[in-house]
């Protein structure tokens, strides 16, 4: 999903100091969302992976961050050098800094994605039996708040954000069953595959949660681009 179809004009009631600003404004957008849509692809191939135990799937998820990545690196260096180019003050600055939070949360979410696929290629080597449904459950929810704070985003939504963010609580509830039944099953006695088995798919779960707190992290982002103000929401 390198091509991102996500086409709503972001950012668009950001001040604008001039016609050099609004060009590199314009610029962010784009790299933003190009990022956006790189890792919400990202999510989208481990979760396939995961299912199917599928290590080559799982290693083109390995190969996608380096694109993720190089995005992040160039549009962070960006920020920067438009903030010590030109005097920024009140939104126009909030704005910037913005971009660069939420791409700071975008770049961990893919490096959740990437740890995934690397516990999947763990797991394709190990005897395993179906996934406890608690994994496509919790695998649906984090990627479906994925898609929603996208759009959040785009519409510069800060409703809709608190919303997406109210959701984690599910994915929450669901991570604390799935650890407590695999530190069951790991206290029963195993021999040296299984333990490894187990403290894969917790790991994997682990990964999972954390995908939906970045999401709260994106969440009070937009609401900080929108009203200057820090707010917790997790």
């Amino acid at each position: 999903m390198a091509d991102n179809p996500r086409t709503v004009p972001f950012l668009a009631r950001a001040p604008v100091t001039g016609e050099t600003f609004s060009r590199e404004l314009e610029q962010l957008r784009e790299s933003l969302l190009r990022m956006a849509g790189l890792v919400e692809s990202q999510i989208d191939e481990a979760l396939l992976a995961l299912r199917s135990f599928d290590r080559v799937a799982a290693n083109r998820v390995r190969m996608q961050d380096q694109s993720i990545n190089e995005l992040f690196r160039q549009l962070r260096e960006r920020v920067f050098q438009v903030i010590s180019a030109q005097r920024l003050v009140g939104r126009d600055l909030r704005t910037l800094m913005g971009v660069q939070y939420i791409a700071i949360e975008l770049e961990r979410i893919g490096d959740y994605a990437v740890r995934i696929g690397r516990r999947t290629s763990t797991l394709a080597s190990l005897p395993h039996g179906p996934l406890r449904p608690e994994f496509g459950l919790m695998g649906e929810l984090a990627s479906q708040q994925v898609r929603d704070i996208l759009d959040a985003l785009i519409e510069e939504d800060p409703a809709r954000a608190r919303e997406v963010a109210a959701k984690d609580d599910e994915i929450d509830r669901l991570y604390h069953r799935l650890f407590d039944s695999l530190v069951e099953d790991f206290g029963q006695g195993a021999d040296a595959e299984d333990a490894l088995r187990v403290v894969t798919l917790i790991n994997i779960a682990h990964n999972l949660e954390r995908i939906g707190d970045r999401v709260v992290n994106v969440a009070e982002d937009i609401i900080f681009l929108d009203s200057g103000q820090v707010v917790e929401l997790g």
